[in-house]
């Protein structure tokens, strides 16, 4: 099991600091945002668990208001110690929360905060009231943690929003980078190309995933006979992770990222696949649930339509590939069938998601302003990726195969023309090179920021 924390230093310290130095700067407000299962809960463990100050866990599970204040109210008394104290609202915690704080340093997680929205919504603004009237005087420090990025964004910067603007820090948490991935799988010694090329497919550095996955290693099966069998959480957690944010539409939903991860990554193929209009889900897909990425070629303008979808997660895309598109089987627990799907196919998808890793490794090394792929406008002359460092103008061309014997210097260097006459990057120094299976290991160790 992965006991021991990676990454996340930066956050660790911030969020240490300012709950260390609450009794002097007075009310403080944190926003974390970040995908469920990505580590917030874990982080703010480590980062208040051992701390001086107190601190209080609320989770706002989306049942009726009154339950909440019963859990809520016991919580305080078990933890804060204090007698006869009968709230009659959420409202009323918060107010005594901010009261009893003019006393004592607190710092107060309230996790899933956008789902507020859905228990109570007037809660917002008795917030921002309370808030704005005692900050000054009470020495909190409110974590505000969510899931859904463009809820919790709303909400802190929608300027019509009651709290707009009432945030001192908006910390992103995002999966692990690649070098944490192999770290971990170094300390669990599982680390080759080919088993990380398998490690990024099934989590993307989520560390939850990479938890399941270490549990897995330590078993003397090979890695897919634990991830697909009847006691892996793995086979249920697409529907866990997205059908509560999806709401009743959720199959609609399931159905568009089924296509995607089928590889209809336009619009008009999607459409074509479902035989349905999808214009508004993609939308909420990409803007409300962060779900889906829209990839242009790095040439084009903002508004250009030529669009490609992909699904920003690894591992949902995987789910769905594998798992989500054998249902009747899951449903019959025929796991050995899905296993001898995931052998026939996963070569030539996972051949499709190195690119993603590569991508991720120039990313993690901060050396380039701009990274992304190019295709013309009859979608031909492909190339994988493409990263452009201006500040030392210099363009990595690059092309993605599991074998480097499959790669083509002089096919690529072709395929670029049309490229560099509408990139018109003069003076600029051009890398062409091949990314692979084989050379994995050492382009990580290359690219090490």
């Amino acid at each position: 099991m992965m006991k021991k924390f990676y990454n996340r230093q930066k956050e660790l310290k911030a969020l240490q600091t300012v709950s260390e130095q609450i009794a002097e700067s007075k009310g403080q407000l944190s926003v974390m945002v970040g995908r469920r299962r990505v580590g917030k809960t874990r982080l703010l463990n480590e980062a208040f668990h051992r701390g001086k100050t107190q601190f209080l866990y609320l989770f706002i599970s989306r049942k009726s208001e009154n339950s909440l204040v019963t859990e809520f109210t016991e919580v305080i008394n078990n933890e804060l110690g204090v007698k006869f104290f009968q709230p009659q609202s959420l409202r009323d915690i918060i107010e005594f929360l901010l009261d009893y704080t003019k006393q004592k340093p607190l710092t107060v997680i309230i996790d899933e905060f956008q789902d507020i929205d859905i228990v109570s919504p007037a809660l917002f603004s008795d917030i921002q009231n309370l808030w704005d009237t005692n900050k000054r005087e009470s020495m909190m420090h409110l974590v505000c943690c969510g899931s859904l990025y463009s809820m919790m964004t709303k909400i802190f910067k929608g300027k019509d929003e009651p709290l707009f603007n009432r945030d001192d820090q908006f910390f992103k948490i995002q999966p692990l980078q690649p070098s944490y991935l192999a770290e971990v799988m170094k300390d669990h010694n599982q680390f080759d190309a080919e088993s990380m090329l398998q490690w990024w497919c099934l989590s993307g550095g989520i560390p939850k995933y990479l938890e399941w996955l270490t549990r897995f290693s330590a078993e003397n099966n090979t890695l897919f006979e634990s991830v697909i069998s009847e006691f892996s959480p793995l086979i249920k957690e697409g529907t866990h992770r997205l059908v509560e944010d999806f709401g009743s539409e959720h199959r609609v939903y399931f159905d568009i990222l089924g296509a995607i991860s089928k590889g209809n990554t336009s619009r008009a193929r999607i459409e074509n696949f479902l035989d349905m209009s999808v214009g508004v889900h993609m939308e909420k897909l990409d803007e409300v649930f962060d779900v889906i990425t829209k990839k242009r070629p790095i040439s084009s303008k903002e508004n250009s339509r030529d669009i490609r979808y992909s699904i920003s997660d690894p591992f949902l895309n995987f789910w769905f590939r594998f798992i989500h598109a054998n249902k009747s089987a899951v449903e019959m627990e025929n796991y050995e069938y899905i296993r001898r799907y995931i052998e026939r196919d996963f070569a030539v998808y996972s051949g499709l998601e190195l690119e993603s890793l590569f991508t991720a490794i120039l990313i993690e090394s901060k050396q380039f302003g701009k990274i992304g792929g190019y295709w013309d406008a009859k979608g031909h002359n492909e190339i994988d990726i493409v990263a452009i460092n201006d500040l030392d103008k210099k363009i990595l061309i690059a092309e993605v195969k599991r074998q480097q014997k499959r790669y083509s210097e002089a096919k690529l260097i072709e395929k670029s023309h049309n490229l560099l006459k509408k990139l018109n990057l003069k003076g600029y120094q051009i890398e062409y090179r091949g990314f692979s299976l084989d050379n994995l290991v050492e382009v990580m160790e290359e690219y090490q920021a």
